[in-house]
C-alpha cells in the first residue's frame, strides 16, 4: 500500500478533473497533470472506484487497495512532478488483479 504522502488530495484531484489530460485502457482511465511543481516534491497518485462499477463499499475498497498494491511495483516509472488519478471503468467481466496490473503497465508506458 502506498503511503498517504504519495496519494493525491482533494484539491489536486479537483484540479486534475478541470485541467488534466487522460489516457484510457480497458479497465482503467488515468487523469493526470505533468510538470506540477508542488510543495511535496514527489509524485502523488490515487484510485477512484465509482458506485457504477461496484455497488458495495467493501468491493470498491478491495479494488482500490489492489490498485495501490500493484502500482507500488511500478512506482519508479512515475516522474516526480506527476499528479494523477486512476479511475476504474465499468466492464462486463470482473476487474481481476491480472487485468488491472496489465492496464497499469500499459498506461504508465504511455506517460
Amino acid at each position: 500500500m502506498l503511503p498517504k504522502k504519495n496519494k493525491a488530495d482533494k484539491k489536486a484531484i479537483e484540479k486534475i478533473f478541470k485541467e488534466g489530460r487522460f489516457i484510457n485502457s480497458s479497465s482503467l482511465t488515468l487523469k493526470f497533470l505533468n510538470n506540477v511543481h508542488t510543495r511535496y516534491g514527489h509524485a502523488r497518485v490515487s484510485f477512484i472506484v465509482p458506485k457504477t462499477v461496484e455497488k458495495k463499499a467493501t468491493e470498491r475498497n478491495f479494488l482500490r487497495r489492489k490498485g495501490y498494491l500493484i502500482l507500488e511495483k511500478y512506482w519508479n516509472k512515475i516522474p516526480n512532478d506527476f499528479v494523477g488519478v486512476f479511475i476504474f471503468n465499468k466492464q462486463k467481466e470482473k476487474n481481476l488483479p491480472e487485468v488491472i496490473e496489465e492496464d497499469i503497465k500499459i498506461i504508465l508506458n504511455k506517460i
